[in-house]
């Protein structure tokens, strides 16, 4: 008798939990749908970096969290960092680019 009980609760301990878990994101992570947005947006900052002749893009890294992005690395002049930012600004989703280039 004890187990019809257990098994007719459940679905709805289960529902629960899921509840807690769930999907969302907050101030400090992503949430399912966000991560698969940044990662899109990243790989399409990258694909736009490959295209530019004047950016090293294979010394310049590319991380993206709620659509901003965040450019790291080294370049030999300024007007390389400039272009690097040019180049994640003009992708579509990026809401905001943060470039931490550092000019050799």
């Amino acid at each position: 008798m004890n187990l019809s009980r257990f098994t007719s609760a459940a679905p709805l301990l289960f529902a629960g939990v899921l509840g807690l878990v769930g999907c969302a994101g907050t101030p400090t992570k992503e949430s399912t749908g966000e991560y698969v947005d940044d990662a899109s947006i990243t790989t399409k900052v990258k694909a736009a970096l490959l295209k530019d002749d004047a950016v090293k893009s294979f010394q310049v890294s590319v991380e993206t969290f709620k659509g901003v992005v965040q450019l790291s690395g080294f370049v030999d002049n300024a007007d390389q960092k400039a272009s690097a930012a040019k180049d994640a600004a003009g992708v579509p989703g990026v809401s905001d680019v943060k470039n931490n280039i550092t000019v050799k």
